[in-house]
């Protein structure tokens, strides 16, 4: 009940006007979020935000706290089970240092391409009332999307980085965007709305942000190097 109420929250367009220009003028702050756990450990996890500069893309803040997590997992409902510490995250710096907040957060996770809709990007975003955006690495199952021979051949029709197809249901809706983020890695993204951002403006910002496969805010947040710290 709650997730369908949250989801009634969702906007999926853009509602900034850095989003409405072709090079992103006016955006300076990117922030990535994401939650790590320690091999072995479902309890003991690292709960952490990174806000880099753009289009710079160096990083201005970083937050690492570690936290006991206590809410089972739930296929779906992962987002009851992190979410609330990545809240912490964005309102600590608020909190402490407002002039850094950033202007979009990058989720390591789905939006919209989730079994409701619903998935943590869209959490996020509607809690915190940022613009959100899910950059999942491996593909969820969703309404027929699925890792089939026609899905593989798509991703082989990705010949640079940039290039990408929709991700269509059996239901019609375009759930997200398989994106080859990089020229040297054949392995894509799968982008999906999480927040007050459109799909295209979502892939065109994750591309952007890609020095390597892995945006950089998602990228710096799981680097073993930022653990321990905040």
């Amino acid at each position: 009940r709650e997730q369908s109420r949250l989801k009634a929250s969702v906007v999926e367009e853009d509602t900034e006007e850095w989003q409405k220009d072709s090079s992103f003028a006016g955006l300076e702050r990117v922030g990535g979020v994401d939650l790590s756990y320690i091999k072995g450990d479902d309890t003991n996890a690292c709960a952490s935000l990174v806000v880099l500069s753009y289009p710079a893309l160096e990083v201005l803040y970083e937050d690492c706290r570690m936290v006991a997590v206590s809410a089972p997992y739930v296929a779906g409902f992962l987002a009851f089970r992190e979410v609330p510490f990545l809240v912490e995250a964005v309102e600590r710096l608020q909190q402490e240092k407002p002039e850094l907040k950033p202007q979009v957060l990058l989720v390591d996770g789905n939006g919209l391409l989730h079994p409701r809709g619903f998935g943590v990007a869209c959490h996020l975003g509607v809690l915190t009332d940022l613009p959100c955006i899910g950059v999942a690495k491996n593909l969820l199952y969703v309404d027929g999307v699925v890792r089939d021979e026609l899905h593989r051949e798509q991703i082989r029709s990705l010949q640079r980085g940039g290039d990408s197809f929709p991700l269509t249901g059996t239901s019609g809706g375009v759930l997200g965007m398989a994106l080859r983020s990089y020229d040297n890695s054949s392995k894509p993204l799968y982008v999906s709305v999480g927040h007050r951002v459109c799909l295209e403006t979502a892939v065109r910002l994750v591309k952007s942000c890609c020095r390597y496969r892995i945006p950089e805010p998602i990228r710096q947040v799981q680097r073993p190097g930022s653990w321990g710290r905040g």
